[in-house]
């Protein structure tokens, strides 16, 4: 996994000096500390899926591009059968899986997203656009702001991502959403 998100960053600074673009104007671009910005590029850990996708849409590619090094190339439909959604590792405490990853020009990027157990609050990200969450299985915590939603299996929500957000795991045993999130 180590070896897969330093591919990740590789792609990232790759894409970025092929544009070139500075690390201090990606980084403000991004509302970063550099420091933070040239680690995502030197290992490609902890890096938001809201920045992944931010730098497909500013350096023109599509947000698999970043996490796996091909390009899309499907522009009428893909189906995605159950547990064949291609698998994005890089956060520990989300498990995620691109249900688009071979569809290209995508206007949103839906995501399977598993949640484990854990007593830590939700991490909070902004980034533009609009999200959208529809919990399967278990039972997610969203937060959003200073407000708390605890959501269970065929609810969902629908917010403006740019305020503080997070989702985690509301029971001891895994949480299972769809996320779609449009920039």
């Amino acid at each position: 996994m180590v070896a897969e998100l330093a591919e990740i960053g590789l792609r990232i600074k790759g894409l970025r000096e092929a544009c070139d673009v500075r690390a201090e104007d990606m980084a403000a671009e991004l509302e970063v500390p550099l420091e933070t910005y040239l680690r995502w590029e030197e290992t490609g850990e902890d890096v938001p899926i809201s920045a992944i996708y931010h730098m497909a849409h500013h350096f023109g590619v599509e947000f698999t591009e970043i996490l796996t090094g091909t390009a899309a190339k499907l522009d009428t439909y893909q189906v995605v059968r159950w547990g064949e959604g291609r698998e994005v590792d890089r956060n520990p405490e989300y498990h995620f899986e691109d249900l688009a990853w071979r569809y290209t020009g995508k206007v949103m990027q839906p995501l399977l997203v598993v949640l484990d157990p854990s007593d830590a609050p939700a991490k909070l990200v902004c980034h533009s656009g609009q999200e959208f969450n529809l919990v399967l299985e278990g039972t997610v915590v969203v937060t959003w702001g200073d407000k708390e939603f605890e959501l269970n299996p065929g609810d969902s929500i629908y917010f403006n991502p740019e305020h503080p957000h997070g989702q985690r795991c509301g029971r001891d045993v895994p949480a299972k959403f769809v996320t779609i999130i449009a920039e």
